[in-house]
């Protein structure tokens, strides 16, 4: 028993220090005046008394009781209840000169929060009211005791009951004692009449709560309950503030009490004073409460959790984070709270509820729900038990935990919470719960029940709120052990006593009154105290249950199933390791390290290596050493620093076991080759592995000498007793035990500590030293001179580290040149730290503790010298033998420039992708090679059972990105390589390799540099690749000796200008020096037409003339443009005429064929209107466009030159093909010039040189003349042009024409099929309409004419449509161009195209597997954009298609520089519409014109002219790549329309960027024939297709062409005499096609219906190429065919070699990604061919050529006629195909068309869904009179009054001019998007065939099923995704209306459609209401305020006022906008503020 109330203290106000009514609390009295020897007087009490500040009052308050709770300097915590009432006091007057101290207090006061008046201005004497405060402060928590007991104090005081105080607290301190816990009821009384009774708990560690816990969660709700819970184990500070005292102190003390079993052990404070209110910012953890009224003073907490206890909210701060409890306890946790506290949830929803629900106590709920928090604690620690590690259990048990052990069985590892609460908390739980022998509680009871619990649970749920309620009764039991019935007598005041105006003073208490009766009562108590102490029931100690072992408790979801058989694999390997059988060992040794990737196989290791140490089995032979050291690292190799299963501990004693013997008396140990785990260097995984080590040698120190006949033994089985039992066993045995044997435990256990200490002290010393600091040291001292005084006498004593660092250094130490080293000294201090750190946490004596400080540099020391002997001896070990090198087969002419280091090709992320091989073909054992071509990997697999061999290779110039790769682990091989490189290549290919060890950083670093060299040639050209310089071709013998006269381009251009100089009168040059002028080679001819001499002009030649032969050329005497007449050279023009596109022209019809001698007469036209202009015969037109080029007839080459002017580069539209049918053109060109700022300054400045000088042919205007009159004759030449009214130029309804599309869709939506005008538009149904939304006009008249007030949006047939960028086309004059069209088009530019082609290969040929589940495969191809790319193209191709097919017109392209894009459009759409282009030489054809005659910058793309390497991934862009997957997406939609197949694709895809051919190398025509190529092309182009065909590209080619196939020696870029002019790739081709079908495709049928293609391109229809994803490692690349060859045939010879095989079988076994499917599974006609060859090779006949068998074959044939059924549904297929061709088409002709921001029907991205709703929905505009002043809603102007008579639409309101009619919107608000719409469209689902007018008859309904689909047309829009998103989905849209929105920095105010979806939490904007296309959004997580705004911005609309402008704050920026009205924009506001909400 202890006493109640340890003392009575009187305080009060202190009038002394009063400075203006504040002052400070003073101790008036305090009883007993003498501390308690047991509980010191804690001072400062007096600021607890008062938590708001001591201060006079002017009203008379009601009494107030709190308790604050102070802390000792024991740690004890000291309960201070207080009493306060208030005291009338006289207060004179403030004095003049206290006035501004007055002020200054009264400011204080104000902060406070306290709105009282204080008249100390008055001039007569005031009452005032001072607190008094009466405390009571006891070391027990019994709160309604302690206010009973004041209560009666203050009764009697203020009721004037006659009693003496004195004896009512000499009662209350001397009389009254608590019984022990468990103890019985007590009754008391302190002298006051009054009947009181205590009750101890039954239990002293748990904590009594009353109903304060369900107060808490009353006040604060259970989530935000649960998330203070959290902060407070999570060891987060956290602070509750309240406007009560008392729900301060409880809501503190329910928090303290839901984390039982922890005891907070930080900083306690439920009530702060406010003076010490700083104390929040200190950096400990605290638990604190302030009053509501100091939030104010408060500073701005940024790591503190804030809990407002009276507004139910919970404040985290951003910076802090507090992790929940785990999933699933966290959600059990909840339910089960929801439960308790809202029992009427569960019955909410029946439908008969209970007609009453039982109301539960709030003293009940607070005990269930104390019990659900212990049962959740207790589920987190199942199991902490059994991780318990005793280091001492004499003469008191010393208790570790393993934290890491009890983390990975249980699997938190990565459980935030749980490593958290392991902290500081638990070390305290440790501490008093971790003796097994000890006073158990319901805590211990319910650790060991719950599994059982848990298990019974899983099957019926009912069981839970059953336990809950179970262990709540214990709980309440606990506060209540013995209730006995008892009713308490307590006196009162009577109600309002505390008004009274005359009320007594506290009186003067008599302290020698108060002490004689605490002496009395204490005299009387002791006798009680004895025999209370007899009738105690305190708990006895026990055995504490140990609860479920940790194995029990694992989840099965992390488990991994270990297989016996993969443990018999394990076992037998290692039987055979140690047996000596080392190839059998090596056969499944593979298969035993991929086993040991889960922790129980590599602990089952670590046991039956254990079996194999005893004996000297321990000692191996180098084979077992290293595959025992391999399995070692294998088990060590994802090990963390924490060893969570321990298997770095078991691994610990065989790393000193195993060893393997060097020399006589030299052994090498294990451990020298396991040390660069980073386990070894963690501190707390060698304490726990100590503490586990001394747990087993204490556990055997005890076993032996239990006696098993005492009857004092603990009833468990000796052999089963645990560690925790003995120690039990033995700390019930410790009272009964004599002093000697207590001191010899003692010191048994020490020494046990001290010998595993010097034990781990060697260990770590071993561990910690690498092997290399002997071989370093060796080094050291032998340079030195010290290699013969390298021994160390073992008689020097050691000196101490501690003792030597405190000295400064000591001389006697014989270790200072051993530890000299960095390495010897750090070891030294981490070991000496670990030893300070054990011993002292095990009672060490300091004696041992020296010892063991003097002998650790020693062991460092000699261990330096051991390693120093065994570093030598290993070296001159023979290496282990390695796979023997595989030399790679070469190309003829490819070198080795770097021989084959040794590598190992590590896995990366494809390992795990789509195309994957399966099985673990990686890593493997090679060699890295590097060739002038090539860089190439041959090795081994590393698990030999997989493959035979693997190879990688890619050409070097496709080498994107290099990378240095760190330290690599290969599990595998058991090996830490610290080099390594990764290359990644445009051809998908990836090399991961890291070197082996005894390839040196020198050699490392030498391959990369040889690397960038051949990627990057110091001399920036082409001619340095494998193409030119890696082919052997024997040099011819040269005809001529000497130089040939004029052999050069240089010279025979130099010649040729002379020649025409001296013709035309040019004197020759003069000796006298005269001033000079420099002719530039673009020289113009006289008479319209220039011819070459097929010579080539560099830019760099220059003609320098003087100024009187420049003044005889221009009679005026000015020096201008010099005209200049060059003949043709018929030889040149005879050549030309025979390259490829020349003869296209002529099978096109587009040039006339040559005359009877071969030659082509230039500029004669044809009967046609076009003729081949040798315009550029010099380049000197376009540099790079071909010699000859096709225009129209009657233009002049002189025209030709001002035309280019207006392109860029040159590059004017010339004609690269010609419709067969519609003879539709199509044309090529590069962008219109834009006149830029400096273009116009540059024209002003020149304008007053140039005003009287005639206009010429460099004048802007004769250009811009030129260019028209260009055009014009384009549009001439079309024949859609010339036709008349009536005729196909009016739109009509046939199917062949794409704009009976139009025109269904408007008949369709207008519901009347009559409103074709005869211009040809569609007029609106209503009569007396005026607009025409198609046409031009209203009124009729002849369709080629045009108006000049053409709408913005119409859309009109023309007979040429420029397809051209947005910017240059609105700088064109589009009134001088009749039936032409610019149609502006988005298409990826370059930029955008090696930016997803960067992702795509990232995508594809990932580096490592990702682990995020957001980062997959199809996820990061998605990303790309990649497909999205090719949409776009195909659809702009498929537009060019139909435009040219359907509706007859030619088509322009100009766009960009007019060979990326450009190139790859007029490409596609050949390949579309002429079948030609789809057989291979079709297809060579294609792309020698398009690519290669007319330009492409193949160098540029392929980043080949760079001498920047570090920039080559960011410089790469796959222009011609993206092409060929066009083409492969059209292959596989028309598989039988082409004759090459996908490997053909493949193959050049492949080879475009290996530089191993010359055709992709260069960048135009100009640069080939300046390089000789033409030349060599031209001689080529003259041979007979025969000779071609008959041996293209033989060895002896040198034969037919001259100069033995070299560059010709007078060429500018020629090299030395060895270099070649290179391979065509196409003459390869066909070559390879001649001996083999291995790019013929042969589901080809030339008889092909399909003669216009149209395929789909939705992202939907497209796949990804296979090229990007496929690879063989059996064999390397397969596009290099000669390789592929020599390797088949290696293997071939190899398996002949090996002889006749028993049992031969043709099965074998292919694996996707290793073997190549095509090769050993072909086709069958391959096969056959295949077959039919042998077979005439073994009858001794001569082999026929397969295309001549081929060709022989006839198809079969049709016996029966295709079903009517069959041929309707064929039609019915292309139909629909050509149906949503046209649709297609038709968003390319309508995106971009609409003004952006232009209101309602204008968008940039109209598809067809706006085409419907743009012409169907038109304003219906009547005249109107303004009466009051009004802005045009299109141009902003005034518009009011009589004169100014307006138009209004009588349907939305629209107000404009009449003028403006034609330009504003033309889609009226009023009418909304129908639901049903155009779908479909866009992902190439089913569109209208025939759309009809559908039942509802409503404007804008549309039926758009189509014939034979039973899809309906709301299935495409009524489930879409968030990427997909429409603005007409009604699920989407929260709020959505047009806004007025300004724009950025400079930027003016747009009116844009805005769409609010609470869905994804944004604001987005279109440009229009049909618009799909989000233009932008607004992301409302980042608002930060929504309000109107408070001025008008500038620039803001003219007729809106300040109510209809709001603003949106986001953190960055603040966006203005503008509503129609005021209404709307309050409900915007409103909107916007309830999605934030």
């Amino acid at each position: 028993m202890s006493r109640l109330v340890d003392y009575f203290i009187v305080t009060g106000y202190d009038h002394d220090k009063d400075r203006g009514g504040f002052s400070q609390g003073k101790i008036i009295q305090r009883f007993p005046e003498k501390d308690w020897e047991d509980t010191p007087f804690i001072p400062g009490i007096e600021l607890f008394c008062q938590p708001l500040g001591w201060m006079l009052s002017s009203e008379q308050q009601e009494p107030k009781f709190f308790i604050s709770v102070l802390t000792g300097i024991d740690g004890n915590r000291h309960y201070c209840a207080c009493l306060s009432f208030n005291e009338a006091v006289s207060i004179s007057p403030s004095k003049i000169d206290e006035e501004e101290d007055t002020a200054t207090d009264f400011r204080n006061f104000q902060l406070l929060g306290l709105n009282r008046s204080l008249s100390s201005t008055s001039t007569h004497h005031s009452i005032m009211y001072a607190p008094t405060c009466l405390v009571l402060v006891s070391r027990h928590n019994y709160p309604d005791t302690f206010r009973n007991c004041l209560g009666i104090i203050y009764t009697v005081h203020i009721e004037n009951m006659g009693l003496p105080l004195e004896t009512l607290i000499g009662n209350l301190l001397g009389c009254v004692f608590v019984p022990s816990p468990g103890g019985p009821q007590i009754h008391f009384s302190i002298g006051a009449k009054d009947k009181q009774y205590l009750q101890p708990p039954a239990s002293p560690t748990l904590p009594v709560t009353g109903s304060t816990v369900t107060r808490l969660f009353q006040q604060l709700g259970i989530k935000n309950t649960l998330s203070v819970f959290s902060a407070a184990l999570t060891d987060q500070k956290v602070l509750f503030h309240s406007s009560s005292h008392t729900r301060l102190n409880e809501a503190c003390h329910a928090l303290t009490s839901i984390m039982f079993p922890f005891r907070y052990a930080y900083v306690y404070i439920p009530i702060l004073p406010a003076t010490i209110v700083e104390v929040l910012s200190s950096p400990t953890l605290f638990i604190m409460g302030v009053h509501s009224s100091l939030r104010n003073q408060v500073p701005e907490l940024m790591d503190v959790v804030v809990a407002d206890l009276d507004g139910g909210s919970v404040t985290i701060p951003g910076s802090i984070s507090v992790p929940l409890l785990p999933e699933p306890l966290l959600t059990n946790v909840h339910e089960a709270l929801s439960m308790v506290l809202q029992p009427e949830l569960r019955s909410a929803d029946w439908a008969f509820p209970l007609s009453s629900v039982p109301k539960i106590e709030p003293y009940t709920q607070d005990k269930e729900i104390r019990a659900i928090f212990i049962r959740s604690l207790a589920h987190l620690l199942q199991g902490y038990r059994h991780c318990l590690t005793i280091l001492r259990i004499h003469p008191k048990p010393v208790i570790t935990f393993h934290k890491a052990s009890f983390l990975g069985h249980r699997g938190l590892v990565d459980c935030e919470f749980t490593t958290r609460v392991l902290g500081m908390f638990f070390n305290t739980f440790v501490a008093e719960r971790g003796p097994s022998w000890r006073v158990c509680d319901v805590w211990d009871d319910v650790y060991s029940a719950l599994a059982d619990q848990l298990r019974a649970e899983s099957h019926d749920q009912k069981l839970v709120l059953t336990h809950i309620r179970q262990l709540a009764a214990q709980l309440a039991a606990n506060e209540e052990p013995s209730p006995q019935p008892f009713t308490q007598r307590i006196p009162r005041p009577t109600e309002g006593a505390f008004t009274r105006i005359h009320q007594p003073v506290f009186p003067k208490l008599s302290p020698e009154l108060i002490q004689q009766r605490i002496d009395q009562g204490l005299a009387k108590g002791n006798a009680d105290l004895v025999q209370a102490a007899v009738k105690s029931s305190a708990s006895a100690p026990r055995l504490v249950p140990m609860g479920p072992p940790l194995s029990g408790l694992q989840d099965s979801r992390h488990l991994f199933n270990n297989s016996a058989r993969r443990l018999e694999v394990l076992r037998n390997c290692i039987n055979c390791i140690f047996d000596n059988k080392i190839s059998d060992a090596r056969k499944t040794f593979s298969a035993v390290l991929r086993a040991l990737k889960t922790n129980d196989s590599r602990l089952a290791l670590c046991t039956e290596l254990g079996h194999h140490v005893a004996g000297s089995r321990a000692i191996l032979d180098p084979a077992q050493f290293d595959l025992v050291v391999r399995l070692l690292n294998c088990a060590l190799q994802d090990t963390s620093v924490m060893d969570e299963y321990g298997v770095a501990a078991a691994i610990l004693p065989l790393a000193t076991s195993f060893c393997r013997k060097l020399c006589t008396g030299v052994v090498q140990f294990a451990y020298t080759c396991i040390q660069d785990h980073p386990v070894w260097q963690s501190q707390q995984f060698w304490e726990a592995s100590f503490y586990q080590d001394v747990q087993r040698d204490i556990r055997a120190l005890y076993l032996p000498r239990s006696d098993s006949n005492n009857t004092d033994t603990i009833q468990v089985t000796k052999f089963e007793m645990s560690v925790l039992e003995i120690a039990a066993q033995q700390m019930r045995r410790w009272p009964s035990m004599t002093i000697e044997q207590r001191l010899e435990l003692e010191a048994n256990e020490e020494s046990t500590i001290y010998s595993q200490a010097i034990h781990y002290a060697n260990r770590m010393v071993y561990l910690l030293i690498p092997l290399e600091a002997g071989e370093r040291r060796r080094r050291e001292r032998a340079v030195a001179g010290h290699g013969e005084h390298d021994s160390v006498s073992a008689s020097v004593t050691n000196t101490s580290v501690a003792d030597s660092e405190r000295s400064g250094g000591d001389d006697e130490s014989g270790f200072e040149e051993a530890l000299a080293g960095e390495t010897g000294t750090a070891v030294v201090r981490f070991v000496s730290r670990f030893v300070d750190k054990v011993c002292n946490e095990g009672n060490v004596t300091p004696e041992h503790v020296r010892s063991l400080y003097q002998m650790i540099p020693g062991v460092v020391a000699m261990h330096l010298e051991t390693l120093e002997t065994v570093s030598r001896e290993a070296q001159r070990l023979p290496p282990i033998q390695k796979p023997k090198i595989l030399t790679p087969s070469l190309l003829n002419g490819e070198r080795l420039l770097v021989e084959g280091m040794r590598v190992y090709l590590l896995p990366d992320g494809r390992e795990e992708g789509p195309c994957s091989a399966g099985m673990s073909l990686l890593p493997a054992e090679g060699a890295l090679f590097l060739t002038n071509y090539r860089i190439i990997f041959k090795g081994t697999p590393c698990d030999p059972l997989v493959c035979e061999q693997t190879v990688r290779a890619f050409p070097v110039t496709s080498l994107t990105k290099e990378k240095r790769i760190s330290v690599q682990y290969l599990g595998h091989l058991d090996q830490w390589l610290q080099e390594g490189l990764q290359l990644r290549s445009n051809t998908f290919q990836m090399l991961k390799v890291a070197f082996d060890e005894e390839v040196n950083l020198d050699s490392v670093e030498q391959l990369r540099k040889y690397i960038h060299r051949v990627r990057h040639p110091p001399q920036p050209s082409v001619f340095h690749y494998f193409a030119f310089v890696g082919q052997t071709i024997v040099d011819a013998t040269p005809i001529h000796k000497g130089k040939e006269k004029s052999a050069t381009l240089k010279g025979m251009a130099k010649k040729t200008l002379l020649k025409t100089a001296r013709q035309v009168g040019l004197k020759p040059k003069s000796a006298n020096k005269r001033k000079k002028y420099i002719l530039q080679p673009g020289i113009t001819s006289v008479g319209g037409s220039t011819s070459g001499s097929g010579s080539l002009l560099r830019e760099e030649d220059e003609m320098v003339m003087d100024e009187s032969s420049a003044r005889s050329l221009n009679p005026n005497g000015s020096v201008g443009v010099i005209n200049v007449v060059l003949q043709p050279d018929p030889k040149t023009l005879e050549r030309v005429i025979e390259r490829s596109y020349c003869k296209d022209y002529q099978r096109l019809n587009l040039a006339p064929s040559p005359n009877t001698t071969g030659t082509l007469t230039p500029g004669k036209p044809k009967s046609d209107s076009f003729r081949i202009s040798t315009a550029n015969s010099m380049y000197n037109l376009c540099r790079t466009y071909p010699a000859l080029v096709v225009v129209p007839a009657h233009l002049s080459d002189d025209s030709l030159s001002r035309v280019a002017r207006c392109y860029r580069h040159g590059r004017l539209p010339v004609i690269t093909w010609r419709h067969p049918r519609t003879k539709g053109l199509l044309l090529r060109g590069a962008s219109f010039h834009v006149k830029g700022v400096m273009n116009m300054l540059r024209s002003n400045a020149n304008a007053n040189s140039m005003a009287a000088a005639p206009p010429g042919p460099n004048d802007p205007v004769s250009s811009s003349l030129e260019q028209e009159r260009y055009l014009n004759a384009i549009i001439t030449a079309t024949p859609v042009a010339v036709l008349r009214e009536g005729s196909s130029w009016a739109m009509s309804d046939s199917t062949l024409s794409i704009t009976s599309l139009v025109l269904t869709v408007g008949n369709s939506a207008m519901g009347s099929a009559s409103g074709v005008s005869p211009t040809g538009g569609l007029e609106t149904p209503d009569v007396g309409r005026k607009n025409n939304y198609f046409g031009h006009g209203s009124s009729g008249g002849d369709g080629d004419s045009s108006s000049t007030g053409e709408s913005a949006h119409s859309i009109r047939r023309a007979a040429l449509y420029i397809f051209g960028e947005k910017t240059p086309i609105k700088a064109i004059r589009t009134d001088t161009l009749p039936k032409t069209d610019f149609i502006p088009v988005d298409f990826p530019e370059p930029r955008n195209v090696r930016n997803a082609f960067k992702k795509l290969v990232r995508a594809c040929v990932p580096s490592s597997v990702s682990s995020e589940p957001d980062q997959s495969f199809y996820r990061a191809v998605e990303n790309s954009e990649w497909l999205q790319q090719l949409q776009c193209l195909l659809q702009i191709a498929g537009a060019m298609v139909d435009l040219m097919d359907l509706n007859g017109s030619s088509v322009m392209l100009c766009l960009e520089d007019g060979w990326d894009v450009t190139a790859q459009l007029t490409s596609i759409t050949q390949i579309c519409l002429d079948p030609y282009y789809r057989t291979i030489d079709g297809f060579r054809v294609l792309i020698e014109k398009e690519w290669l005659a007319f330009g492409h910058r193949f160098s540029h793309r392929s980043h080949l002219n760079s001498n920047s390497p570090g920039s080559g991934s960011s410089s790469f862009t796959p222009i011609f790549l993206q092409f060929l997957d066009m083409v492969h997406q059209i292959h596989r939609q028309f598989p039988q329309s082409f004759e090459f197949n996908q490997f053909y694709l493949k193959f050049l895809a492949y080879h475009h960027v290996s530089c191993r051919f010359r055709s992709f190398l260069l960048d135009s025509e100009y640069d080939r024939a300046d390089a000789g190529i033409m030349a060599i092309e031209d001689k080529r182009g003259s041979l007979s297709r025969h000779h071609r065909s008959f041996d293209t590209l033989s060895d002896d080619e040198s034969s037919l062409f001259p100069n033995g196939g070299r560059i010709l020696p007078g060429s500018s870029n020629a090299q030395s005499s060895s270099t070649s002019a290179g391979q065509s790739i196409f003459d390869y081709i066909e070559k390879q096609s001649a001996k083999s079908p291995i790019f013929h495709n042969f589901c080809y049928t030339s008889e092909s219906d399909n003669l216009v293609l149209r395929p789909y391109c939705s992202v939907s229809n497209l796949v990804l190429w296979d090229y990007f994803l496929t690879e063989e490692l059996s064999f390397g690349s397969p596009y290099d065919l000669e390789v592929s060859a020599m390797d088949l045939a290696q293997a071939e010879e190899a398996r002949a070699m090996e002889g006749p095989s028993t049992s031969p079988s043709h099965r074998r076994t292919v694996t996707i990604g290793y073997d190549g499917v095509q090769h050993h599974l072909p086709d069958v006609f391959s096969y056959m061919l295949d077959e039919i060859r042998r077979l005439e090779t073994e009858l001794g006949h001569l082999p026929q050529k397969w295309k001549l068998l081929w060709d022989r074959m006839e198809p079969p044939v049709q016996d029966f006629p295709a079903s009517r059924q069959e041929v309707s549904s064929v039609a019915m297929a292309r139909a629909h195909a050509r149906d949503i061709h046209k649709r297609q088409t038709m968003e390319i002709l309508l995106k971009g068309r609409f003004p952006a921001g232009s209101g309602a029907g204008a968008g940039a991205g109209v598809g067809m869904e706006g085409v419907a709703q743009v012409y169907t929905n038109p304003h219906r505009f009547e005249k109107y009179n303004f009466s009051s002043p009004t802005s045009c809603d299109y141009c902003s102007t005034i518009l009011w009054g009589i004169v100014k008579t307006g138009m209004r639409c009588s349907d939305c309101g629209y107000n404009c001019h009449e003028k403006c009619i034609d330009l504003v919107p033309k889609h009226c608000s009023k009418y909304q998007t129908s639901s049903g719409g155009l779908g479909g469209v866009g992902d190439g689902g089913v569109g209208p065939s025939t759309p009809t007018v559908s039942q509802s008859g409503r404007p804008g309904s549309v039926d758009v099923s189509s014939v034979g689909s039973n899809v309906s047309p709301h299935t495409s829009t009524s489930h879409q995704h968030y990427d997909q998103f429409s603005p007409n989905i009604a699920e989407n849209r929260t709020h959505e209306g047009y806004l007025y929105k300004r724009g950025a920095l400079l930027k003016a105010w747009k009116q844009r459609w805005f769409v609010l979806d609470s869905v994804k939490h944004q604001l987005r904007y279109y440009d229009s209401m049909e618009d799909p296309c989000c233009k932008g959004f607004v992301d409302l997580a980042d608002v930060v305020s929504v309000a109107p705004s408070g001025s008008v911005p500038q620039g803001a609309p003219k007729k809106f006022d300040e109510k209809t402008l709001f603003e949106v704050r986001t953190q960055r920026r603040t966006y203005n906008f503008c509503a129609n009205d005021s209404a709307s924009a309050q409900e915007w506001i409103e909107k916007i503020q309830a999605c934030l909400q």
